[in-house]
């Protein structure tokens, strides 16, 4: 039976031994078992003196290639495999592609991984760039070393790259003709970034669609979180075509009323009043008055039922709660003043006279 087992270890499958298939195996085997002892006592050793130090990046450097090193094991046993392996025997050219390949994922699974921590450095450049920008850089780098991977990949086991590049080349001819929207739409969200139209955090209106925050441009399209809390997706080649408010670019808030007063009022009041709220204005630190932002407290014009007042000034401020504060402030002093000077607020009236004129031959 022995004589048996040691026959069937012998045999050969594409000139290599049963028994040596079954080592290597074992082996392998063995090498993930290693990992984890690996990535107590290597690894988690390495984490404690990383932490030592003041500088948090070096941290989040080591975090996000942890995984990736606890695959060395796996590297080291396969690149030492090779030298008990005959060089002129099938097996060594698999090892040694295999040894390959697994050290180009570990490679660029480093640099993948390394983009993350590198976005603090990054962030730094929002003086420069806009963070939707960014976060289209990162996403590039990500997808970039993915493809290069693929590609080291593919060169080691000999498959050329140029012919399939070709080919997908071809192949993109004939998507584009049936993509044209999601181009169309790719090349908008480049002008959108490029253009600084509005970046991530702003409040904007776009016309016949919504109104809300900006959460996110992505390639084909821009998030927006409506002032009801509702996500709306709007085609980023929409922003192209239409005008776009941005209200976060505004300087300052505008406050634009027109108040009525009584025809019975008299010149003096309406006087009075236009100049004791416009000194109001111009003195309260609210509210923002120079050249280029006046204020404007004036006679406008007769209107059906009232004499309108016309009051144009901006705050200083683009908050929206400190704004309605302000224009609540605005308001009870109009009708401080108001009743102070002794106006009255007309309203919508219709006047009715009748002409008292009587035949005396009708009465009777």
């Amino acid at each position: 039976m022995w004589s048996s087992v040691l026959e069937a270890l012998y045999l050969k499958i594409y000139n290599i031994h049963v028994y040596e298939i079954i080592l290597i195996f074992t082996v392998i085997f063995l090498s993930l078992i290693f990992k984890g002892l690996f990535s107590r006592l290597f690894i988690n050793k390495i984490k404690i003196l990383i932490r030592l130090s003041k500088n948090q990046v070096d941290d989040a450097v080591f975090n996000n290639l942890e995984k990736p090193l606890n695959f060395i094991p796996l590297i080291v046993v396969i690149f030492v495999l090779n030298f008990y392996v005959d060089s002129n025997n099938k097996l060594y050219f698999f090892l040694d592609k295999m040894s390959l390949t697994l050290g180009s994922i570990i490679i660029f699974w480093f640099l993948h991984n390394l983009v993350e921590p590198l976005t603090n450095v990054i962030n730094k450049l929002e003086k420069f760039l806009t963070q939707a920008l960014i976060n289209w850089i990162i996403k590039s780098l990500k997808i970039l070393f993915i493809f290069l991977a693929v590609v080291s990949i593919l060169e080691i086991w000999g498959i050329k790259i140029g012919p399939i590049l070709a080919g997908l080349g071809l192949l993109g001819v004939a998507v584009a003709l049936g993509a044209q929207d999601l181009f169309k739409n790719l090349i908008s969200g480049i002008m959108i970034i490029t253009e600084r139209r509005f970046k991530i955090g702003d409040v904007i209106s776009v016309p016949n669609h919504c109104e809300g925050t900006v959460i996110n441009i992505g390639f084909r399209s821009t998030l927006i979180e409506q002032f009801d809390s509702t996500p709306i997706t709007i085609p980023n080649y929409i922003f192209a075509e239409s005008p776009i408010v941005n209200f976060s670019e505004r300087k300052f808030r505008r406050i634009n009323w027109t108040v009525g007063f009584e025809y019975k009022s008299t010149i003096e009041q309406l006087k009075k009043f236009t100049s004791t709220l416009h000194q109001f204005i111009n003195s309260n630190s609210s509210f923002i008055v120079n050249d280029e932002f006046k204020c404007f407290v004036k006679l406008d014009k007769f209107n059906d039922s009232s004499i309108d007042i016309l009051i144009l000034c901006f705050t200083s401020t683009t908050d929206w709660d400190t704004y309605l504060k302000i224009k609540e402030d605005l308001g009870l002093e109009i009708k401080k003043i108001a009743y102070d000077i002794g106006l009255n607020f007309a309203f919508p009236s219709t006047s009715m006279y009748f002409e008292n004129t009587l035949r005396s031959q009708e009465i009777k």
